[in-house]
């Protein structure tokens, strides 16, 4: 399980000295994120995908959860009331939980990955000023060593906190 720490840092040079001194301290390169303002020179550094500049994940998930409930209603509907036998139909309860799940976290996601994530907010005037901002994914056992190397190495950059629920697959 890994957690997700936020630095801001001033300017392009000390984001590529702060993603060096990343990599020789053995934290992976798909595990360290930059975000800049549109149009930034970004040459040396790992930029952030879709998954961590916008909410396509928690949309999913939103659209996975509300889409199953709501074919769960819909199949209960239709089980109660067969149109084939006298019979009530409940496979379908299982059938359209499923259809209208995937269906739903399909449809979030599309809407999700227009829309700005939720967790880099706070980080908004920031970037837009030129500032970049530096997501870097760690084991927990590793997050206090990282703050502190970060803290000494660079005292240009500016902690922005600790997101404790970081996604297993982006």
């Amino acid at each position: 399980m890994r957690k997700r720490i936020f630095w801001l840092l001033p300017d392009l040079p000390s984001a590529r000295r702060t993603m060096d001194d990343l990599l020789v301290a053995r934290i992976e390169n798909r595990h360290i994120h930059f975000v800049a303002r549109d149009g930034t020179d970004m040459t040396g550094l790992h930029e952030a995908n879709l998954f961590q500049t916008s909410d396509i994940v928690h949309a999913a998930e939103m659209g996975l959860m509300l889409g199953g409930a709501v074919g769960i209603v819909a199949g209960v509907v239709v089980a109660m009331f067969p149109i084939v036998s006298d019979t009530p139909q409940w496979g379908l309860v299982g059938v359209l939980a499923v259809l209208g799940a995937v269906f739903g976290a399909w449809a979030s996601s599309m809407i999700g990955s227009s829309a700005p994530n939720s967790r880099l907010r706070a980080f908004e005037s920031d970037i837009e000023a030129g500032r970049f901002l530096l997501m870097v994914d760690v084991p927990r056992g590793r997050v206090e060593e990282i703050e502190a190397l970060l803290r000494t190495t660079h005292p240009e950059a500016q902690f922005g906190g600790l997101d404790p629920a970081v996604p297993a697959f982006p």
